[in-house]
């Protein structure tokens, strides 16, 4: 590092990840960014489309030219290589590596493909020599994973199952080198620790299915996460004594996309095709085309294990992006890392993968920035002597109003009362699904008592408006539906998602069931449901709405602890 400035050439510089890493960065006035890629024109052009405190220059260069040319001229302190695809690096794939330690450069890249990160390691010896460090892998696997895995085991003394994804949001345009990677291992071995034997797995069709839920957010709709090539798969066996399975996967929408990738790879592995390689141009635009779905992407990691008393323990960490965010977080393991090194943190040396070079405190404040969530969840089920809504919403429970948080705040049976305004649907079918359920009658002012009957980390509520009552058992949602509160009203499943939300608790509908099959999202029960403190008073709103329907019942007013 400079008197004044570091210099970092970022390879890739104007392309997907490397382009964010330099909108990362471009507020740090003590970096120079040498944006480099094969055009000059087009790095030109990127960089006249910033406003940044940093030094931004267009560089052109070319991984496989003439490399110690273009090192020796620009001498950068750190080159990061996000370029990519890294999962057919051609013959002499650590090229790069090997020319930033002769001439005494620091290294890391965005890399995710399993041999490439983990072969790093054989330059170890060369990087100490050097007094430089090399690191691959500065991304969402393993950097990132890694850091929510070494989060997730503080309270684990033996870890036996490791299962991990993320979930693109479609709307996000991915570059055709992210396609390329993907293609190149569709329906190919993949290796990976399965109940206790070291195996393999096929890339794309292996599955696992799960939600990404942090608590306190809306969550990602439930998807099946394809197996990937991976870092994790490959790192994790060498770090975690008695680790019996492994799996990191892809979670892309719309799923109908996945599954043609996924009958591609069957075709793979059955040698119909040598590979999908020569299809990445079409997937990539197919991509494009198909963009349907929810602007939203996530992450996940989750673990299964034994407490020191031999108690099964399961945790899971979630992350989830809003809008063009998502992108970002790829790029943030190696800002991470140049603004340690910026506070006199830098790297050892040495040649390593990024898995365990950052912990969870070092993205966070890169997450506050975005309209990004994390959260840690216990898995397992509620303890009995813990509330249902405390469980599920972990620390965001802190969040919550007072009033709200007392009101859900034991798992010791007990009724509330107050009084409600209630309002029903006029039309035939709201009428006839309100009368099936109980719902109560217009009524401008009514009574109103609810018992929580708490049981096994249940909560069964006992609604009365008057004369007329209807009731609904709670309770925190397993498997595929992990991480949302389950309201059950007789044969019929809600999956709500607890969301506290600038003073409220709203209860965001995001599911629904019918003797446990799932039915068409679009016909899901709406309306707008929260509760809420005013003048130190627990104050609900509930709207049952209905596409076929409409209005069904609303009804609001408050409650406090029952006097009788």
């Amino acid at each position: 590092m400079s008197a004044e400035r570091l210099r970092v050439l970022i390879l890739g510089g104007y392309g997907t990840f490397g382009g964010r890493l330099v909108r990362l960065l471009a507020d740090e006035p003590r970096l120079t960014l040498l944006v480099a890629g094969r055009s000059h024109g087009k790095a030109r052009a990127f960089v006249d489309g910033i406003t940044a405190k940093a030094a931004l220059e267009p560089v052109a260069m070319d991984r496989n030219g003439d490399l110690d040319t273009v090192l020796s001229g620009l001498k950068p302190d750190l080159v990061v290589d996000a370029s990519g695809p890294f999962q057919d690096a051609g013959p002499d794939p650590y090229r790069l590596v090997k020319a930033c330690i002769a001439h005494g450069i620091c290294y890391l890249d965005l890399a995710d493909a399993t041999a490439f990160v983990a072969g790093i390691s054989n330059l170890d010896g060369l990087a100490g020599d050097s007094d430089v460090f090399a690191l691959s892998g500065c991304s969402s696997f393993p950097a990132l994973s890694l850091a929510a895995l070494n989060a997730l085991k503080l309270e684990f003394a033996g870890i036996t199952t490791v299962t991990s994804g993320i979930a693109p949001s479609p709307k996000v345009r991915i570059g055709l080198n992210v396609v390329k990677a993907v293609s190149s291992y569709a329906g190919k071995p993949v290796a990976r620790l399965h109940n206790g034997k070291q195996t393999v797995g096929y890339g794309l069709m292996d599955c696992v299915r799960r939600t990404i839920a942090p608590p306190g957010g809306v969550p990602l709709n439930s998807r099946r996460f394809v197996l990937a090539d991976a870092p994790d798969l490959a790192l994790l066996p060498g770090t975690l004594p008695g680790l019996q399975s492994t799996f990191t996967g892809a979670g892309t929408e719309p799923q109908i996309l996945q599954r043609l990738l996924g009958v591609g790879g069957w075709m793979v592995r059955r040698r119909l095709l040598a590979s999908l390689s020569p299809f990445a141009s079409l997937f990539h635009w197919a991509s494009h085309r198909l963009a349907f779905g929810e602007h939203r992407g996530g992450m996940f990691v989750a673990v299964t294990g034994l407490t020191g008393d031999g108690t099964p323990l399961a945790k899971s960490w979630h992350l989830v992006a809003e809008g063009d965010d998502g992108p970002f977080i790829p790029a943030m393991a190696a800002e991470a890392i140049v603004r340690r090194w910026l506070a006199w943190r830098k790297p050892r040396s040495g040649a390593r993968p990024a898995a365990g070079e950052l912990s969870l405190a070092d993205f966070e404040p890169l997450f506050d920035r975005f309209a990004i969530r994390t959260g840690i969840r216990d898995d397992g089920p509620c303890a009995h002597n813990t509330p249902l809504y405390r469980h599920m919403l972990a620390r965001a429970w802190e969040s919550l109003p007072p009033a709200v948080a007392a009101m859900h705040d034991s798992s010791v049976s007990r009724t509330v009362e107050g009084r409600a305004k209630v309002e029903r649907g006029t039309g035939l079918l709201a009428r006839i699904t309100a009368a099936v359920i109980g719902f109560p009658a217009d009524n401008p002012d009514v009574p109103v008592t609810v018992r929580f009957a708490c049981g096994d980390g249940r909560e069964t509520w006992v609604r009365a408006f008057g004369t007329q009552s209807f009731h609904s058992v709670q309770s925190a949602a397993a498997g595929r539906d992990a991480g949302m509160l389950a309201e059950d009203f007789g044969p019929f499943r809600v999956l709500i998602a607890l969301v506290p939300d600038h003073g409220r608790l709203r209860l965001v509908i995001r599911g629904w069931r019918f003797f446990g099959l799932p039915l068409p999202f679009f016909m899901a029960p709406g309306g707008e449901t929260f509760e809420e403190e005013r003048d130190g008073i627990f104050r609900f709103h509930v709207e049952i709405t209905s596409p076929l329907t409409g209005l069904i019942v609303r009804y609001t007013g408050w409650l406090r602890p029952s006097t009788g």
